[in-house]
């Protein structure tokens, strides 16, 4: 709906050079394509994004400047990158100069954690505490009304829900509210009936904020499970990775280079052994390939989604250990 209501054929979005799938897929009846930036552990690079729209040739991308930015600041799908607080502002002020419009995708805003292998901090005395406990969103920093922060249900309550909300500046919404009655009209009514019970009339805002500071703290302890198996059974010759801090996913990063055959063989074909490996070993993690914001761009780096959302924490851990036995077999790594 955001596309629509912004974007005209041909146009790009910006967007992390790896980011959600679906949000590519969806311009592309457009006739709108993404453009990627570079990303560290904290996800979008201010400087890259600058880099990017200073030097936007108009003639060679066949397109005009890039306006809208498509990011998800917390616990990113999929690299599972956070934005601090000061990458946050530095974004901001990038999306003052060119005059940028932000989506702040953030279905995973209120599952941040604590450092992998810090102490975890007592329980918030208060949900004041809790917020503030939070990094501070995109849209508390707007001061010209340029982010539209997209929430959701679906990553907190129930998958199944599709139910979310937008807060965007009155005229944004306005334009939202006309563009949703011809064309998705509403959520569905029983998700929309459901929750109004559940948020309303059951828990209250209080007891859903309860059951978020419960849900973080169940978050955490699967993230903690997966780190350590991967401490435990990933080669740290070729795996590497960050631990996430908020979210549910997690991002292993594949030194192609150590790989036998590598410059004979492309990092694609690298990526699919690597995958079909993991497959035989009766684990699905996802290929990094998936996420390209361009997905013509030659890949040059190997990395695999996995995610701590839903398995047993047994399952999870066997699950590592088999993708480090696939590992292994392809990187001929005789430890």
């Amino acid at each position: 709906m955001v596309y629509r209501m912004f974007l005209e054929r041909g146009d790009y979005v910006i967007s992390e050079e790896y980011t959600f799938a679906t949000a590519v897929e969806t311009s592309h009846p457009m006739g709108c394509k993404f453009v990627g930036v570079k990303m560290d552990d904290q996800g979008m690079l201010a400087d890259a994004l600058d880099e990017l729209l200073e030097n936007w040739d108009v003639e060679a991308r066949g397109a005009r400047k890039p306006f809208l930015v498509y990011t998800v600041p917390s616990g990113q799908n999929p690299t599972g990158a956070t934005q601090g607080p000061e990458r946050r502002r530095q974004i901001y002020k990038v999306a003052q100069k060119h005059d940028l419009i932000l989506i702040e995708d953030e279905p995973y805003f209120f599952l941040q954690m604590n450092k992998y292998g810090v102490p975890a901090p007592p329980l918030p005395k208060s949900h004041e505490e809790f917020i503030k406990s939070l990094v501070p969103s995109l849209l508390s920093m707007d001061v010209d009304g340029r982010v539209i922060r997209l929430d959701s249900f679906s990553k907190v309550l129930a998958p199944g829900s599709r139910c979310g909300w937008t807060v965007a500046s009155a005229q944004i919404c306005e334009r939202m509210q006309r563009h949703g009655e011809v064309s998705t009209q509403h959520p569905s009514g029983f998700s929309q009936v459901i929750l109004h019970r559940l948020l309303d009339e059951e828990w209250g805002h209080g007891g859903y904020l309860d059951w978020l500071v419960n849900l973080r703290l169940q978050y955490t302890s699967r993230r903690d499970v997966m780190m350590k198996a991967c401490d435990e059974f990933l080669p740290k010759s070729v795996a590497s990775c960050t631990p996430p801090t908020a979210g549910m996913f997690h991002w292993i990063n594949l030194d192609a280079s150590k790989h036998p055959d590598f410059g004979k063989k492309s990092v694609k074909s690298i990526e699919e052994e690597m995958f079909q490996a993991a497959i035989a070993q009766c684990v699905l993690v996802t290929p990094g390939s998936y996420f390209l914001a361009e997905q013509d761009k030659e890949l040059e780096k190997v990395f695999f989604r996995a995610t701590f959302a839903a398995a047993e924490f047994d399952a999870m851990a066997e699950a590592i250990r088999r993708f480090g036995l696939a590992i292994r077999e392809v990187f001929r790594i005789k430890n």
